[in-house]
């Protein structure tokens, strides 16, 4: 039976669709906001931006934690209704003529929080709604609605701000995020309750999720592979812009219909992977729908002002398609052998590492920026990008034993 018909998935649906619009809008308004109303720094505006994504690295390990020990969906309810109220605080303040950028720091960092716990149970949450023979077509569904507020919702944020203002953005955003949670208040799915550890205790508790991680060969080489791709990803994108407004010229406008590439491509990768698994199967997706479609990211340093400009749009939009169809493989695999009591610290074990590794490649990749060029860094960071797909080429996921080993 198709996931269409499931009426609790297309609630979970709804409501994880309004949370990631909420969460693109929410990083562009809030730094739109300092900028217009508080006039910040760009010291100021890099504080602002580390605050939004801290919390992974602050809570991430013990976020898996507190996800296995609750029922999942009550979690991520708690997650909107928190973020709606954060987010409530900025226009109040701003109307009454007391915001201030440490209020916006505070918020951006409880907001990345929230978050935080919300994408670790949804993720956790899904096997349990709708049964692990469907994870695949969930999270296709799921990471299209990613792709398209990845591409639209920094876009929909700059109309928003630009016609009413940055403060009402942020109101529309927490507005968002409560009907997102009255999407999932609709759900009637009763979920399992949660197991209690063996052996309480938080240390054990995280140390148990990266022992079942790092002691799955197959699961080690998504880990590595993953990571080291957002490692290279991280440190191309911090040239990219770089790259295309004063290497080639382009205009603001032109950039940003430059970038939305990758966006269709991602949306694409996710209209497309059940044709993948279906085809090849599940594992063999993991390793092989990166080793056609990343190399292809070399072109885009090749790129020019004139009709070399495809070199740009082929490349970005086939790494996006690529990494879509990759991710929702290996996420569908990892949830599919990932017993239930350990689903929130596996998936919060990986996202710790993997995420954290994106912050790393940008600062590697300003550095080299400034030491052999723009040019010569972003070329470095598509090609090790690509290559980071020998991880699980090279694993047991190319043979019979994947699952086990």
């Amino acid at each position: 039976m198709s996931l269409w018909s499931h009426r609790d998935f297309r609630l979970l649906w709804a409501g994880d669709t309004i949370s990631q619009f909420g969460s693109k809008i929410g990083r562009t308004v809030l730094p739109l906001l300092a900028v217009g109303a508080l006039a910040a720094t760009p010291f100021e505006m890099g504080v602002l931006s580390a605050a939004g994504t801290a919390a992974f690295l602050l809570i991430g390990l013990p976020a898996g934690v507190w996800v296995d020990r609750l029922s999942r969906r009550p979690v991520m309810l708690v997650a909107d209704f928190t973020r709606a109220a954060l987010l409530l605080s900025v226009p109040v303040a701003w109307w009454l003529g007391v915001l201030t950028l440490a209020q916006l720091v505070v918020v951006a960092l409880l907001v990345g929080a929230a978050t935080v716990m919300f994408d670790i149970a949804y993720q956790s949450y899904l096997p349990a709604l709708v049964g692990r023979d469907q994870l695949v077509e969930g999270n296709s569904k799921l990471e299209a609605s990613r792709a398209v507020a990845e591409v639209s919702g920094p876009a929909a944020a700059g109309g928003v701000a630009q016609a009413v203002g940055a403060a009402f953005g942020v109101f529309a955003t927490a507005v968002g995020y409560v009907a997102s949670a009255l999407f999932l208040l609709r759900i009637r799915t009763v979920e399992p309750p949660p197991r209690q550890p063996d052996k309480p205790g938080l240390r054990h508790e995280i140390a148990e999720g990266l022992r079942f991680v790092f002691g799955h060969r197959s699961l080690r080489a998504i880990v590595a592979c993953t990571g080291t791709a957002n490692f290279f990803g991280g440190m191309a994108a911090a040239v990219l812009v770089l790259f295309l407004v004063r290497e080639l010229g382009l205009s603001e406008g032109v950039v940003g219909l430059v970038l939305s590439s990758a966006g269709i491509g991602g949306v694409l990768g996710a209209l497309t992977v059940n044709r993948w698994n279906a085809r090849f199967g599940q594992t063999t997706v993991i390793w092989l729908s990166g080793l056609v479609t990343w190399p292809l990211g070399a072109l885009v340093p090749l790129g020019a002002a004139d009709w070399r400009i495809v070199f740009v749009l082929v490349g970005e939009a086939a790494v996006a398609y690529g990494a879509t169809v990759y991710n929702i493989a290996q996420v569908s695999y990892r949830q599919s052998i990932c017993p239930d009591h350990l689903l929130g610290r596996m998936n919060a074990s990986i996202r710790f590492v993997v995420w954290g590794a994106m912050p790393l490649g940008g600062l590697v990749g300003g550095v080299l920026g400034g030491g052999i060029g723009v040019t010569a860094t972003l070329a470095v960071g598509m090609a090790c990008q690509a290559a980071s797909v020998l991880w699980v080429v090279l694993s047991p996921l190319r043979g019979r034993d994947a699952v086990t080993a």
